[in-house]
């Protein structure tokens, strides 16, 4: 446990900031997931798509990923959404 105030005010950022990280990540993957699940049902993926473009571009963003790790795994979803089709 920290003991100097300033140590215990960065552990409190950085649970609040882990937390709103994992909230970001868990989105992109969800969003993920039912472009890929919609697809499996031969369903319209296009604005699931989107949104998981938004999702992947908003974490990359704010530093969650890097912007080419966004980029390849919208590159490989497209792919995949394409093999499906």
């Amino acid at each position: 446990m920290p003991i100097k105030n300033s140590a215990k005010k960065a552990l409190r950022q950085t649970k609040k900031r882990t937390k709103a990280n994992l909230e970001v990540k868990e989105a992109y993957k969800k969003a993920i997931k039912d472009v890929i699940n919609a697809a499996k049902d031969k369903k319209d993926v296009s604005n699931l798509m989107k949104t998981a473009q938004k999702k992947l571009d908003k974490a990359a963003k704010k530093g969650i990923i890097k912007k080419n790790t966004a980029s390849r795994k919208l590159s490989r979803l497209a792919k995949k959404i394409k093999s499906l089709n």
